[in-house]
């Protein structure tokens, strides 16, 4: 079947094609140079590793435009030391782009975090979920003492903190904050029935507060 077809007998996906037409016309006619600075490179200030869930949608959520993010997903906003997708995304938006900020950004009643809870397989996931689920067994004791209603975000908030805590301790970070850039690591959490970001305020912002062990040739600490 070809593509034009395709198109033809699915509202949803031609639906997405008019509306992204409809986009770059209003773009077009509110600037039209808009594209053209847009096609000449990216320089954004902030590298967003969040959840693959459709309702967190970055740039609507925070009025921003295109560029001004450098963003990667997965699901559960999983910072994995091993995995080299994150690993090379971090590394280019470090190294490269040379962002400033790093938001490791988890939201609240997230599928993921569920799923690592519960004693269901969802497949493949469940290799992915693991180091989720070993978290809530390492911190059961406090997930448990709080309302059913809220030990779910509560781990997804663990799960963020964990991130934040592997990206402050990378080579490229630590790289980065020995050339005496400024590069802030933070962690937050999307309120979904607010639309409202939480600040976890544990943003680290150089080697003094991460341990001793994982700082690269001794960098300056900030």
């Amino acid at each position: 079947m070809m593509a034009n077809e395709v198109q033809g007998c699915n509202s949803t996906i031609n639906g997405v094609i008019e509306s992204n037409k409809d986009w770059a016309k209003d773009m077009q006619t509110k600037n039209p140079d808009f594209f053209v600075n847009l096609a000449k490179g990216q320089s954004p200030k902030i590298l967003w590793i969040g959840c693959s869930d459709s309702r967190m949608a970055v740039d609507v959520l925070t009025q921003t435009k295109p560029g001004d993010i450098f963003i990667h997903r997965n699901i559960a906003n999983r910072v994995p030391s091993e995995d080299i997708n994150a690993l090379c995304v971090i590394e280019y938006a470090v190294k490269h782009l040379k962002v400033e900020h790093v938001v490791v950004a988890g939201h609240t009643s997230c599928g993921g975090i569920k799923a690592a809870m519960s004693t269901d397989s969802v497949g493949i996931l469940d290799h992915w979920l693991r180091p989720v689920k070993d978290l809530y067994i390492a911190n059961q004791k406090e997930i448990d003492s709080l309302p059913e209603s809220d030990r779910v975000d509560r781990l997804g908030e663990l799960n963020v903190i964990q991130g934040v805590n592997t990206v402050s301790k990378l080579p490229v970070v630590h790289e980065a904050w020995k050339d005496g850039r400024e590069l802030y690591v933070h962690g937050w959490m999307l309120q979904l029935h607010t639309g409202l970001l939480k600040d976890l305020d544990i943003s680290v912002s150089g080697p003094k507060q991460v341990d001793s062990l994982y700082k690269l040739n001794a960098a300056a600490d900030h």
